[in-house]
This record gives structure tokens, C-alpha cells and sequence, in this order.
């Protein structure tokens, strides 16, 4: 019985997990709840900045509206409705989408 004991006692302690990352080619080095992080957001969507690891900036959309102007054919509206054409003919309404 006391075999046992002594295998026990001179079992070296386990070693403690290291989680890593790799971002942009480098692996580094983070607590579990920073590698939970990136796995559910991905690799791709984090840089290091000034030795710290960063989400990327998003881009924001750019959504352009069509906008009824005035053009030499164009359409004409029952009872002013832009979305009831009654007719296309000289002098009307046209969608356009300005540009910058």
C-alpha cells in the first residue's frame, strides 16, 4: 500500500496549458477567455497593434439612395405617385443614383 502512495507523490505536478494564437504569422501567447474570443470571431478578424491584439475596424457601408430628377424622356405619374408610372414620354421623372 505504501507503493502507492510513493508512485503518487512522485508523479511531477501536470503542466499548466498555454494557449496560443496566431495572428498575422505570429503566435502568440493569450489567456482562455481571449483564445475563446478569437476562435468564435476568427484569426482573420484580429490585428496587433502596438503589441496588443485588436479587433479590426469594420468598414462601414457606403449606401447610395436613387433620387427622382428631372430628364428629357422619362416618366410621368398618375395623380403624382413616383412608384404608379402612367406613361414615359418627353420631359419626366427618372431614378438616379448621384455619384460623389
Amino acid at each position: 500500500m505504501e507503493d502507492i502512495f510513493k508512485a503518487f507523490a512522485s508523479v511531477p505536478p501536470p503542466k499548466k496549458k498555454i494557449h496560443t494564437v496566431t495572428i498575422q504569422g505570429q503566435e502568440i501567447e493569450v489567456s482562455l477567455q481571449k483564445k475563446l474570443e478569437i476562435q468564435q470571431a476568427g484569426e482573420y478578424a484580429f490585428i496587433i497593434k502596438d503589441g496588443k491584439i485588436e479587433p479590426k475596424p469594420k468598414k462601414k457601408a457606403v449606401v447610395k439612395y436613387p433620387v427622382l430628377v428631372k430628364a428629357e424622356i422619362g416618366a410621368h405619374f398618375h395623380d403624382g405617385d413616383p412608384y404608379w408610372i402612367d406613361r414615359v414620354d418627353k420631359e419626366g421623372y427618372q431614378w438616379q443614383i448621384k455619384s460623389e
